[in-house]
């Protein structure tokens, strides 16, 4: 049943609008000599992987935007400092999957031989195998390596599906099932939306399914930043979330909550930005899920208009 509410498009539109352009205003602090300083280093080079992927994503739904060239001078710029490989190796937990992220989302512009280099350090020092990685990590890396075009010996995203949590999560309470590892099943297996699911109808279904409770969940507990990614999550698996109970609620949420200046400000209503808080703590408090709104917004809202042109196409057609 559709609860989309009357203006509800126009507010997402909006919304979309103002996290780009906070992502767009602040991005080249990330990789500024005041960022350098500032900001703690394995955040700060994780918030730049992440801004890779919204820019890659960016350029796929909305190439036009003019926001969209100083994200990627930013993304460019990191990518080429003769340091950045470094970096993504000083936390010893996130090393392998920021090097992964690192070389699969090197921008075209890039002149560094660095990704290349660390791909294959990866590759020769067994990353691409399976090993004993747990099913999640398996799937994280297996796309990774496709986007970066490596040969790896993963299974196939079918199989590695039905190994995952959201594959097995139809019977478990919502209390006990991570937002993230569900989410980013759900974003790697359609590769964040620009393609099918590799999943039957079924499974489909009650993957869907899986994801509307969790929404309906962090709705209740204001988790701003996960709210974006189920969101996205719902667009991923074929639903329309302006249209789910759930998905609406969520991004009512979202635009309710946004600031003046397009942030989101904070991860959830009780991690929010404090209102005197310095202009470096709005930052780190704020760019997390001010980032998933802009991707997951970009996505769905360019989902939706070619949905729509292709819903008119077709209409004109049958009346010819």
């Amino acid at each position: 049943m559709s609860t989309r509410s009357p203006g509800l498009d126009e507010a997402v539109s909006r919304l979309s609008a103002g996290a780009r352009h906070w992502i767009g205003l602040h991005a080249r602090y990330l990789d500024s000599p005041a960022g350098h300083t500032e900001l703690p280093v394995t955040p700060r080079v994780k918030a730049l992987l992440q801004l890779a992927l919204l820019r890659r994503y960016w350029e796929k739904a909305a190439p036009a935007d003019a926001a969209l060239g100083g994200v990627t001078s930013v993304v460019e710029q990191a990518w080429q400092r003769p340091d950045f490989p470094r970096l993504l190796t000083l936390d010893p937990r996130y090393a392998r999957q920021f090097e992964m992220m690192y070389a699969a989302l090197a921008p075209a512009g890039t002149v560094s031989e660095a990704p290349s280099a660390v791909l294959a350090r990866l590759t020769a020092d067994g990353y691409l195998a399976p090993r004993r990685k747990p099913p999640y990590l398996h799937l994280e890396a297996r796309f990774y390596a496709d986007l970066a075009g490596a040969e790896h010996r993963f299974a196939s995203y079918e199989e590695l599906y039905a190994a995952s949590l959201p594959a097995r999560a139809t019977t478990l309470p919502v209390a006990d099932l991570d937002v993230c590892v569900v989410t980013h099943t759900v974003f790697y297996l359609s590769d964040f939306g620009f393609r099918a699911p590799a999943l039957t109808e079924g499974a489909r279904g009650r993957a869907l399914r899986v994801v509307e409770r969790l929404t309906d969940h962090c709705v209740g507990l204001g988790e701003w930043d996960l709210v974006g990614k189920l969101v996205l999550a719902q667009y991923c698996l074929g639903a329309d979330p302006l249209a789910t109970p759930s998905g609406a609620a969520g991004l009512r949420m979202l635009a309710g909550v946004q600031s003046s200046d397009g942030a989101i400000p904070g991860r959830s209503v009780i991690r929010r930005a404090a209102a005197d808080a310095t202009p470096v703590e709005f930052f780190r408090r704020s760019y997390q899920a001010t980032l998933v709104t802009a991707l997951a917004t970009l996505i769905v809202t360019s989902g939706r208009a070619g949905a729509l042109c292709a819903a008119r196409a077709s209409t004109v057609r049958e009346a010819q």
